[in-house]
């Protein structure tokens, strides 16, 4: 069980790091578009109790609204 959890651990960091590379050469404004795109679809996740249209939709809006923010 610990292998699983720290193979788990390892990979969602990899992920992460690839990820953050991934952005340094967006605006401020695209930045915030992917960051608002990110936390939505993690709160409509949980709001929906993890159902994808839930996830997408959050996804969306956020994305949306990060984008707005930073005109």
């Amino acid at each position: 069980m610990k292998t699983t959890q720290r193979f788990t651990l390892s990979a969602i960091a990899v992920v992460t790091m690839l990820g953050l590379g991934g952005c340094a050469g967006m605006s401020a404004q695209e930045k915030s578009t992917a960051i608002g795109a990110g936390v939505g679809a993690i709160g409509g996740s949980i709001l929906t109790g993890g159902s994808a249209v839930g996830t997408v939709g959050g996804a969306a809006v956020g994305g949306v609204i990060g984008h707005e923010i930073k005109k």
